[in-house]
């Protein structure tokens, strides 16, 4: 992973202390808040329901022992004993006291972490699929290459004064465990026919209040020219952004009003009038930071050979094991989705068990995934035994990636200022209903996703069921949404009609459930049979 050298190091001390600064300013009375707003957004703090959030980043999902272990004791010592794994792959801690967010900004640089751009009307953390470095089917790490786009975005004066924020995804497989058909800039890392490395880009993809699913823009760009491309994106987007309106003020709707064929064409106009004013990544600086991400020495000879012979470890193995590109290897998902918790939500006692195992069988690597969940993404297959007896010990070896429980949910009306109603009850309730492991394995795939309000921090959107809160006249209302994903086949929900209580949704959800058991032929996921009837017989089922 990537290691400070000097001058990032530099660049985020200096930046703390000058919160510290700002800080104490606001507490002495020298600005109020309006004044201290984009000050303390640029540093990741947020004034929600109840007290501070901070928001603090984990660049493309990856860290390690020492900063789960930091993140630890800032739980404890800083909040109520936990954080909460967000979709961008960041940990937010939601009950922060302002007087002490520069100390925890301080112990976060002493492990070379921060909170820069993960709030305001900037380059957010630039998110990346979970297993990178380790999935079998990648073509390359991509890391280096969004390490590369975070060093050259932070602080670039371009991109410091946006119309909205903007958000990046990258992958290099064909197989999206990243949204990136979601964001406003979507990477992909591939070959042309010649064996070169570009990427495929993908422009004004989004939630929220208008939804759009990205263009593909330019199906190949050679990887050296990515950082002037990028440029000449944000230029276009800089030069005509709503900067009026902010219901339209984020990169796809300019996409939209424009066109994506006339967008297209002003960003190769713009890229062909600065390549000539601009040096492109010279490979000498890309080589640095890859160098950064070298693969593990891993060991060889390794036996693929799994004991399956524990039923409770087999089922966990199942769901939540999959394959590395080293022979011997596993990629293991820690599940943060247990039936009746929050999903997301980690103790401090649980972040030290998992710094545990990834220092002693995961090569000391850790990531977060934009499904809420943790990664070890290099495990002994003849470990794997031995991690799962300390998850379950933990409570934390629930095997349900993707599964009806595996659910994705805001923390909505419980904290957040924005939400219009609560997202957490409600994902537990419906977890509580289909807890049933046999239930569970005979649904197969099935994604839940819940937003408090049309922000869509929960992916509402882009659920196989989407779930969006809504105020209906003071009350807690919940729209009920199907057919949407996130993946490489990303498309957009569709509103099934009315909403309903917290209990009318679930039970509209069981009827929406049964009637895929109803019409689905063998292997179908329920998205594949959506698909394959259509929205009507589904609305009629829940509406009857």
């Amino acid at each position: 992973m990537y290691r400070y050298d000097t001058y990032d190091q530099a660049i985020v001390d200096a930046r703390v202390e000058e919160f510290r600064d700002q800080v104490a300013r606001r507490i002495a009375g020298e600005m109020n808040d309006d004044q201290f707003k984009p000050l303390r957004l640029k540093n990741g703090l947020y004034l929600q329901l109840h007290a501070y959030m901070l928001r603090v980043a984990i660049p493309y999902g990856t860290f390690n022992a020492l900063q789960m272990r930091t993140l630890a004791r800032i739980a404890r010592e800083y909040d109520r004993g936990y954080g909460h794994f967000t979709t961008r792959q960041n940990l937010q801690y939601h009950w922060i006291k302002l007087d002490q967010t520069p100390d925890i900004l301080a112990e976060l640089a002493k492990v070379e972490m921060h909170a820069i751009q993960t709030s305001g009307e900037s380059i957010r953390n630039i998110s990346a699929d979970q297993f990178a470095g380790a999935a079998a089917d990648e073509i390359c790490d991509p890391r280096p290459w969004a390490e590369l786009l975070r060093q050259y975005t932070t602080f670039h004066p371009e991109f410091s004064y946006l119309p909205r924020k903007f958000k990046i995804g990258l992958i290099a497989s064909e197989q999206d465990r990243a949204a990136i058909k979601l964001h406003d800039v979507g990477l992909r890392i591939l070959r042309n026919d010649a064996g070169e490395m570009g990427f495929e880009i993908h422009v004004g993809g989004g939630m929220g209040r208008t939804p759009f699913v990205a263009s593909l823009i330019r199906p190949f760009l050679p990887a050296n020219r990515i950082c002037s491309y990028l440029e000449a994106i944000l230029r276009v987007w800089n030069r005509n952004g709503r900067r009026d309106n902010i219901h339209k003020q984020r990169i796809k709707i300019l996409v939209h009003d424009l066109g994506a064929e006339e967008f297209t064409r002003q960003v190769e106009e713009e890229w062909q009038a600065i390549q000539p004013q601009m040096d492109d990544i010279p490979m000498k600086e890309f080589e640095r930071i890859a160098a950064y991400f070298a693969p593990p020495a891993f060991e060889t000879g390794l036996s693929d050979e799994i004991d399956l012979s524990d039923p409770d470890f087999a089922r966990w193995v199942k769901h939540n094991v999959h394959a590395h590109k080293q022979p011997g290897y596993a990629i293991a998902t820690i599940s943060l989705k247990k039936v009746g918790e929050t999903p997301g939500d980690i103790s401090a006692d649980q972040m030290d068990v998992v710094a545990d195992l990834a220092e002693r069988y995961s090569l000391d690597d850790l990531r977060s995934t934009h499904a809420q969940n943790l990664v070890l993404p290099h495990v002994r297959k003849a470990d794997l035994h031995a991690v799962w007896q300390a998850l379950r010990d933990a409570d934390l070896a629930t095997a349900s990636l993707d599964l009806v429980t595996d659910i994705i949910a805001c923390p909505g009306l419980d904290y957040c200022t924005l939400a219009n109603a609560r997202s957490i009850p409600l994902a537990q309730k419906i977890a509580e209903r289909f807890a049933d492991y046999d239930v569970q394995r005979d649904l197969g795939e099935l994604k839940i996703k819940i937003s408090g309000c049309i922000n869509a921090c929960g992916h509402h959107h882009v659920g196989h069921i989407g779930i969006l809160g809504v105020d209906r006249k003071g009350t807690e209302n919940y729209q009920l949404l199907l057919g949407g994903s996130g993946a490489e086949d990303a498309a957009l929900a569709k509103i099934t009609g009315p909403g309903f209580d917290e209990d009318g949704v679930v039970n509209a959800i069981e009827r929406a459930i049964g009637k895929y058991r109803e019409v689905r032929v063998d292997g179908e996921r329920f998205l594949d049979t959506y698909r394959r009837v259509g929205f009507e017989p589904f609305k009629e089922a829940i509406y009857g």
